[in-house]
């Protein structure tokens, strides 16, 4: 067995030991915050200097386009392809928006992490058991001015190359008729490719596609549906899917 490369020592025993401190301490400070400040604003502050700490220590750099096409302050579902786990600080830091998450029930047993998503309003879900829970809890966003973020294809691409969209990621905002919009992340999985442990430092580009008005769509098929969305977000997410580094 060889020796592991330099950037596999630079990620045990730099990188993972810098993000759990990032974690412990803005876990803290957010988790504290909740006690006070209902609305999980400070806590979304907590989580977008969290992804900021994480992007800057690893040296991934993001360019942003479209984010003229936004309403600041507007409630929207993001919707995005999902090339490695940099994609929730990368979009926590580059989208200027109150943003929460639907996660797998899973990550609420995770120190730190799953105690600030439970207490500052994101939703864990079983997805054995789905909870009719979770359109009550979407219908709230427009009134506390709070964003959804969304990864149709439930893991992480491997290639680059996006999968599948499972309908059920779509159906509550045709149920709510919230605007979508999709969101093309391209080069992130050259940050931590899937299944390994090294991390690298990089450029990654992100792209924000025109919002879909969903106000006429209610009724609609989730999954014809996300198969378009899927299309808008497919192009630019794999044009750097063939002959990429391995």
């Amino acid at each position: 067995m060889g020796i592991p490369p330099f950037h596999w020592w630079r990620t045990v025993f730099f990188l993972i030991p810098a993000i759990s401190l990032y974690t412990i301490v803005l876990g803290t400070l957010s988790i504290g915050s909740s006690l006070f400040e209902k609305r999980g604003y400070f806590a979304h502050w907590c989580a977008r200097m969290w992804s900021r700490l994480i992007l800057r220590t690893t040296g991934v750099d993001v360019d942003v386009d479209g984010l003229e096409r936004l309403v600041p302050g507007r409630t929207y579902v993001f919707v995005s392809n999902h090339q490695s786990i940099y994609d929730i600080p990368i979009l926590f830091w580059s989208l200027p928006f109150q943003l929460r998450i639907i996660a797998k029930e899973s990550l609420g047993r995770f120190p730190f992490l799953g105690w600030h998503l439970r207490r500052t309003g994101h939703m864990l879900v079983n997805r054995a058991r789905p909870d009719r829970a979770i359109f009550a809890w979407a219908s709230a966003l427009t009134s506390k001015g709070l964003s959804l973020i969304v990864f149709p294809e439930g893991t992480r691409s491997p290639d680059g190359r996006v999968g599948v969209f499972k309908g059920g990621s779509f159906h509550l905002a045709l149920e709510a008729g919230l605007p979508i919009v999709p969101l093309s992340v391209v080069g992130s999985r050259h940050v931590m490719l899937k299944g390994r442990l090294a991390t690298y430092p990089g450029r990654v580009r992100l792209v924000v596609h025109e919002p879909i008005d969903t106000s006429a769509l209610v009724g609609s098929d989730p999954k014809a549906f996300g198969e378009r969305v899927r299309q808008i977000i497919a192009p630019d997410a794999e044009s750097d899917a063939v002959g990429s580094r391995q």
